[in-house]
């Protein structure tokens, strides 16, 4: 007794193959079961054999012409405004980036200056502008 439909389409076919094994697998396994169990199980299913899901897709018909394809894009296309509001987001974008430019330049002054203010303020002997750890050191004593 065959109680699968055949399917259509390759995914399907491989689908109800791989159904039909694993039914097979269960017959094989229930022959030793006593009737009432048989039963059981052959009316569980046909239950879910009727309850399963068959879904297919249906596809909507397009018609579309070529004279109504260019009216519909000349009548409807986009005003002057909602370009602008397009072009908005990317605006922004390249303000934030150039205010963040100018506060990372505006820091690394801020630092130059604080090392000139160190070098010009500070009681050191002439040899220690000239030594190579010095600027080590007013950077580990800024950190302080």
């Amino acid at each position: 007794m065959n109680i699968f439909s055949e399917p259509t389409g390759p995914g399907r076919q491989t689908e109800a193959r791989f159904g039909a094994r694993i039914a097979s697998r269960l017959e094989e396994g229930s022959r030793d079961l006593p009737h009432n169990i048989t039963e059981r199980l052959r009316a569980s299913r046909m239950q879910a054999l009727a309850n399963r899901r068959v879904t297919e897709i249906q596809l909507a018909p397009v018609l579309a012409t070529a004279h109504s394809a260019g009216r519909t894009l000349g009548a409807d296309s986009p005003g002057f405004w909602t370009r602008a509001s397009a072009l908005l987001p990317l605006l922004a974008l390249v303000m934030g980036l150039m205010a963040i430019g100018a506060m990372q330049d505006q820091e690394r002054a801020f630092e130059l200056a604080e090392v000139d203010a160190e070098l010009l303020t500070a009681d050191l002997p002439p040899t220690a502008y000239t030594d190579p750890g010095f600027l080590q050191y007013l950077k580990k004593a800024a950190q302080e």
